[in-house]
């Protein structure tokens, strides 16, 4: 079975985002930038179902900027054995991006695509439901477990109550929520190997998919700084605070 892995290259996770002066977006420059932390979990959990005999091949997809190759190069060391780069240098909207991903699909033909919930720049958590529409194939979101028997994966989700199980006919697509895994770090000699590793390269007009934007973007703003906090002297002091505000 051939596992495709989307991969977003995204402002490291250890890194303050800058809101730009004219408030258009997000400052990108001279900014680290890494995998976004979920798609390394869905890069994991692919080369650990490769281990266990389960996926034949991992295929990492990323559509970004050329940068992006940089990101395709790390899956590639975690374990990937091959990518392919879709340039673009437009912030694609996530309906532009499934739509892509819909044409990689048909295109390698995977019994599985495993992705990250969402990404940390937009937070949108809407690629996946999404390409799982327009594939017309069963979607197993927030997965903390994955289990592939035969040509069923039985996948466990976070939900708000607790946990919930569901069993997806493959093909499907599956979200990798935090808990799924936590990634290897890729060896030396790994990452060598992975600059060997064939990246194909693509465009967005290769594919013939629309990728206007649907959206406008109004105004980026950070978020208001909280206001410092007080010590009361005693609790019944606190309890009084709490009663006068509301809160008991």
């Amino acid at each position: 079975m051939k596992v495709l892995v989307p991969v977003k290259r995204v402002i490291d996770y250890n890194v303050k985002a800058r809101v730009k002066a004219d408030q258009t977006g997000v400052d990108l420059a001279n900014v680290k930038m890494s995998m976004n932390p979920f798609c390394e979990i869905a890069v994991e959990e692919a080369v650990r179902l490769k281990e266990k005999g389960v996926a034949t091949e991992v295929v990492i997809v990323s559509i970004g900027p050329a940068q992006a190759q940089e990101t395709i190069r790390t899956a590639l060391a975690m374990g990937g054995d091959r990518g392919i780069l879709i340039t673009s240098d437009a912030d694609l909207e996530p309906l532009a991006v499934a739509k892509l991903l819909k044409a990689v699909v048909a295109e390698e033909q995977p019994g599985l695509v495993l992705m990250g919930k969402q990404a940390i720049d937009g937070d949108n958590n809407a690629v996946g439901q999404m390409l799982s529409a327009l594939l017309d194939w069963p979607q197993a979101t927030f997965a903390s477990a994955v289990e592939i028997a035969g040509s069923t994966a039985k996948v466990t989700r976070e939900v708000d109550g607790g946990l919930q199980t569901l069993d997806v006919d493959l093909p499907a697509v599956i979200t990798a929520d935090l808990r799924l895994n936590e990634p290897r770090y890729a060896s030396l000699p790994n990452i060598m190997k992975a600059k060997k590793k064939e990246i194909a390269q693509k465009t967005v007009a290769d594919y013939g998919v629309d990728v206007a934007p649907r959206l406008t973007v109004v105004k980026v703003t950070e978020p208001a700084k909280r206001s410092a906090g007080i010590k009361v002297e005693s609790a019944a002091d606190l309890v009084s605070k709490l009663t006068t505000a509301g809160v008991l």
